[in-house]
């Protein structure tokens, strides 16, 4: 049960993260400015997109690495390395593969000095309390995934933190499996037998953050910074078809669909440039073209429920909101609270033949992405119409990391391509195009 009387057992205070570019100057932030609290007897989940700094946020908290700013305390005292009370499940399982699943999770205690009498009873009472009595001798390759993670929870348990760290856990595993280990964790924490605090876990799936946290925090990206934060007061067991659990995913929809007040450009005279600061993600253009398609058809007949959408496509945010976000851009659909709508373009360009959408495609890429359109301009002026795409990349890194520019250069790239805007040599990394006169 949630204890809201006592002190915060973990407070993340004006925490920033900042990491250097490979020419060793400073990057992007990753993390601004994001405070936060865990109480004991809740779950917490961290709720975002791919590259909203979640996983980086999780292992701040972990002390795995030290933020550029603020600061990170347990029960009141400052994390600065490796933290005591607090373990990680890692949705990668990262299992020794030469070790027995007993000396898998015998590791831990060992390691922070637990003598071998008292490691082998809380390792032998970890796999039994996780499920997997009867393979303390089987080695990993001869587990199925489901398997393999809950050696993963035993191994977390056996060193009883009072903080367990969860860094999307479930997203390797198979739908069914994942379901499974999802209501067997639930069921241990409500009965009390995983004699932890509390946990923190990160996500990118809205249904799963429902189902089981106490609390969501909504990360916005670019830099990463809590958006939101919601209760969830929704009692145990939760039904993923009760109305309730249904509104409360609606909400979260439409709060992550929101888009932020664009920023006005600051100008800095004849010769400052265009504004590149849209970091693009990469979709593919059969994916934008069958997503038309999905909506313009029954039963959505060109407005289409989110969650709904996600479920007909099985497709969770990661895949969905890149290419709800692309349609967006290019004035092809635009979000709607929980909805994703087509515009009249849209629909037309769901009855288009290719050579249709081609021209559709390039039109809009020069009307609304100013990095489209600056390209093609650099082309324009010079005479060779060629230029390098290193060029392009640094003056995206002027506005976002290196990692996003390279990015959203890819996507320019495969969506001007299908626009016939440019060519693109992949051995060379040059765009070109013919002069049309």
């Amino acid at each position: 049960m949630l204890d809201a009387v006592s002190p915060p057992l973990l407070e993340v205070t004006h925490v920033s993260q900042v990491f250097a570019k490979g020419s060793g100057e400073k990057g992007a932030p990753v993390l601004q400015d994001v405070s936060m609290s865990l109480r004991s007897g809740e779950i917490v989940g961290l709720l975002g997109r791919s590259g909203c700094g979640k996983s980086t946020l999780l292992r701040i908290v972990s002390g795995l690495t030290r933020p550029t700013g603020g600061k990170v305390t347990l029960d009141g005292k400052p994390i600065d390395g490796p933290a005591d009370g607090v373990a990680m499940v890692f949705q990668s399982f990262a299992l020794f593969p030469w070790l027995t699943v007993l000396d898998n999770v015998e590791i831990g205690p060992l390691a922070i000095g637990v003598n071998p009498i008292e490691t082998r009873k809380r390792a032998l009472k970890a796999i039994d309390t996780i499920g997997l009595d009867g393979f303390e001798s089987a080695y990993p390759k001869e587990l199925s995934g489901g398997m393999r993670q809950r050696v993963g929870f035993a191994r977390a348990l056996v060193v009883q933190p009072k903080i367990l760290l969860m860094d999307e856990p479930f997203s390797a595993l198979d739908v069914l499996t994942a379901e499974t280990l999802r209501t067997d964790l639930l069921d241990l924490w409500h009965d009390k037998r995983l004699n932890i605090s509390s946990i923190l876990m990160v996500t990118h799936n809205i249904e799963e953050a429902v189902l089981m946290c106490d609390r969501i925090l909504v990360l916005a990206s670019h830099p990463g910074r809590i958006a939101a934060e919601i209760a969830n007061p929704l009692p145990h067991p939760r039904d993923r078809l009760d109305l309730e659990f249904r509104n409360m995913v609606e909400k979260i929809y439409a709060l992550m669909t929101q888009r932020p007040e664009p920023k006005p450009m600051i100008q800095l005279g004849p010769a400052a440039g265009p504004n590149l600061g849209v970091a693009l993600p990469r979709v593919s253009t059969n994916s934008i073209a069958g997503m038309i398609e999905e909506i313009a058809a029954p039963p959505y007949h060109g407005a289409a429920d989110l969650p709904h959408l996600a479920d007909s496509l099985q497709m969770e945010i990661d895949d969905l909101f890149p290419l709800g976000e692309t349609l967006q851009l290019l004035k092809l659909a635009e979000f709607a609270d929980a909805d994703i709508k087509l515009t009249p373009l849209g629909r037309r360009f769901a009855d288009m033949d290719v050579d249709q959408r081609k021209k559709v495609m390039g039109e809009q890429l020069l009307a609304n992405l100013p990095l489209a359109a600056h390209i093609k301009r650099v082309l324009d002026e010079r005479p060779s119409h060629r230029a390098p795409a290193t060029r392009f990349r640094e003056e995206l890194e002027d506005f976002m990391s290196e990692e996003y520019a390279e990015r959203t250069l890819r996507a320019i790239i495969t969506l001007g391509r299908y626009g016939e805007l440019f060519a693109y040599d992949e051995d060379a990394q040059t765009f070109s195009y013919e002069d049309p006169t």
